[in-house]
Order: structure tokens, then sequence, then C-alpha cells
């Protein structure tokens, strides 16, 4: 019932996966304890270095000899970071006039970069902005031209849309330049980027009335989809499907809801619960079947023994208390709650 692979893949091989490059940079005014300007960049969701307007770039260890051999990429990052620190500074100040605001506490935060498809080699650039938590401006690299949802902002779109030598530039970075680094990076990483963690896969259930929940822990990238089955064909009629949420240690987790209401007695073996991991082709099927489930009824009926004799006051019973909480209740805590309890 519950199984746990673990593959090294090759990414530039065997692996079809998308692969990213994501630039994420942050300008704050009005807040004195920390820089004005952050910035990182990431690699399949793994930290390469970062860069603050206080200190400058600082790398991951993993990363250090790379950038040693190659400087210029890290002489380009300062001077792309530098460059931004300015541009948001005045950018700010410009859309604070734009929605009318005060000099309190604003920010702007911009997400840009590519994904390649080491299969198709297609590319997708991209370049976000928000200003407040809030989207203020995407652009359109089919028409090269800036997206707003913010009326405040149109003026700002149109500017920009008039900049053509940094439309191009954009275009240029995003469509060529980017993809050359994330290959780069990709081929140097391979070490310590190429393995695929398949998760071990539970089938919980709170108590004897409450929906079945396949839950799959523990896998990598964050790529993952699962779905129930009957008779080999998905289905979503009393299914509730949850979101894939962060571990700890840099994993990831799912769950998957079935209402029993839905499923007879008699029909309990033609349900399966299907693990899939994007450029895995190997699928962790789980087969519904009672004497797989993992419940806490066992723990909530022996609370009832030791609450109703004597044993409530013993080092045995407190010990088997805590054995059964260990082993039972804490393994079928909900992924958010399992969140909560950890933050």
């Amino acid at each position: 019932m519950c199984s746990l692979h673990v593959l090294a893949i090759s990414l530039l091989g065997h692996l079809k996966v998308k692969h990213s490059l994501k630039f994420f940079s942050t300008e704050t005014s009005g807040v004195q304890s920390i820089p004005e300007f952050v910035a990182g960049a990431l690699v399949d969701e793994v930290q390469i270095g970062d860069f603050n307007s206080v200190r400058g770039a600082e790398l991951k260890k993993d990363w250090i000899k790379f950038f040693e051999d190659h400087p210029q990429h890290l002489e380009w990052y300062s001077l792309q970071s530098n460059d931004s620190h300015h541009f948001f500074k005045a950018t700010i100040k410009t859309l604070r006039q734009r929605f009318n605001q005060t000099e309190g506490v604003h920010i702007i935060q911009r997400m840009n970069g590519c994904e390649w498809n080491n299969e198709t080699g297609e590319i997708n650039g991209f370049n976000l902005y928000s200003y407040d938590g809030e989207d203020l401006l995407a652009l359109d690299l089919q028409t090269l031209t800036w997206i707003t949802p913010k009326p405040q902002a149109v003026l700002t779109k149109l500017r920009w849309d008039a900049q053509k030598t940094r439309l191009e530039l954009n275009k240029n970075f995003l469509g060529y330049r980017c993809p050359e680094f994330l290959k780069e990076y990709l081929q140097y990483g391979r070490s310590f980027l190429q393995t695929a963690v398949l998760p071990s896969v539970s089938l919980l259930q709170k108590t004897p009335s409450s929906p079945i929940s396949c839950h799959a822990t523990g896998f990598y990238p964050d790529r993952g989809l699962m779905f129930w089955r009957k008779d080999g064909e998905e289905i979503h009629e009393g299914v509730d499907p949850g979101e894939i949420l962060p571990n700890n240690d840099g994993t990831f987790q799912l769950s998957v809801d079935l209402k029993l209401s839905s499923v007879t007695p008699e029909d309990w073996q033609r349900y399966d619960c299907v693990f899939q991991l994007s450029g895995v082709n190997e699928d962790i099927i789980t087969k519904l079947d009672k004497t797989a489930i993992r419940t806490n009824w066992s723990y909530l009926l022996f609370m009832c023994h030791c609450g109703r004799t004597r044993l409530k006051r013993s080092k045995k019973c407190r010990r088997l208390m805590l054995s059964s909480v260990a082993s039972d209740l804490f393994t079928i805590l909900w992924p958010k709650q399992y969140l909560q309890r950890n933050k």
C-alpha cells in the first residue's frame, strides 16, 4: 500500500519535464530595517543565490564553483540588480503619484524568466510586475505590449509600450539568453538537480464516515498529479482534489479525497488512486482497500478505554497513549493542519 521510490534520472535525458529559470526582485520604500532592494534567482525552484542593496551578491554553496568559472555571469547579475534597484526606486515614486498615495510603505515586485521543455524544445518567457501585493503589469511577448488590470497604471503601460528598445531587450533576454543560461545551469547542476523523488502514498480516514484521503508525501519536484479512478477511468464525481503543498524538507505533498457516499461496499475493488510525477513514466497505483486505510479510530477507542478505567492514571496507559498518538494520530493529519503545526 505504501510505496517509496527514489529515481536518479538525467535532466537532459530521460526526465522529460519543463525546466525553469526565475528571477525575483523586490523594492520597498518606507521600511528602514531591511534592504531597499532584494533579488534572487532559482533554477527548477532551487535557489542559485541572492542580492540585496546592502551587501551585494551571495551565492549558494552548490553554485560557487560555477560562478568562479564563469565570472561574467556574476558580473551580469550584479549589474542587472543595481540597474533594477534604481529603476524600481523611480517606478515606486511614479506609482505613488498614479495611485494618489502618501510616502508610506510600498512594495513593487517583479518575477521574470523562462521555461524550457527539454522534450519539445518549447520556450516560454514571462515578465510580471505587482505593486503593493496586487497585479500591476505583464508583458505580452507576442505583441510586445504591456497589459494592466489597473486604470492607474495605464499611463505607465503606454510609456513602457513606447520604449521599443527596452521591449526588444526583454524579448531577446526572455526568448534567447535566459534559456541559454538555464541550459548551462542544468548541465552544471546535474549532480544535485537530477534527482526525481516519488512519494510514499497512503490511504487515510479520520472517522468511518469521513472521506478516504489518498495522500502522497515526499515527492520532488512539485509537478505531481493525483486522481481517483473507477474501472481504470478517471472520475470527478464525489472527488475533492487538494493542492500541492510544501514539506519542511523541500519535498511536496498532495491529497485527493473520495467521498464514500458515492461508493457501494461491493464496488470498493473497482476504485484506485493514481499518482503521477511529470516526466516519470512510472505511476504509483493504490487500490481502495479497507485493510490498507490508516485511521485514528484505534486511538479514539483506546482513549475511551483509558478514560473509563483506573488505567488513565497509570504509567502504562500514558505510555500507550503516547505511542498511539505518535504512530497513528499524527500520521493522518491533513496537509494544511500539518503545515500550521510546523510554522
